[in-house]
């Protein structure tokens, strides 16, 4: 199980269908490799893991140190891909807002003459 979730990690957007199996990995109690092997690939697939990432914070808890690190490098993963994409659209808005401040200014001085 551990194998086939690093597999999925590996395999991109090929492997969202898959997911949902992964997280269920999340919560085996026979395995901490599993658990930590399951943090790690869902922490690869960005927005498709958004459903997940309560059972990612769960592991924060994880009695193994493996997994407690894994959840948290999963979501951190995830908090800075956010935070790129948040980043982005804030700077494209600005892109926008600064032409259409231009046009505005273009528009009164268009009317002046």
């Amino acid at each position: 199980r551990a194998a086939a979730c690093e597999a999925l990690g590996k395999h991109g957007e090929a492997a969202a269908p898959h997911l949902a199996a992964v997280a269920k990995c999340i919560s085996d109690r026979e395995s901490s490799r599993v658990r930590a092997a399951a943090c790690e690939a869902l922490g690869k697939h960005g927005e498709a893991a958004e459903p997940h990432l309560g059972g990612i914070a769960k592991r924060l808890q994880d009695e193994d140190e493996d997994v407690r690190k894994a959840a948290y490098n999963a979501l951190k993963s995830h908090i800075e891909a956010r935070g790129q994409a948040v980043a982005a659209a804030v700077e494209a808005t600005k892109k926008r807002d600064r032409w259409g401040l231009a046009r505005k200014l273009l528009d009164e001085i268009g009317k002046g003459s």
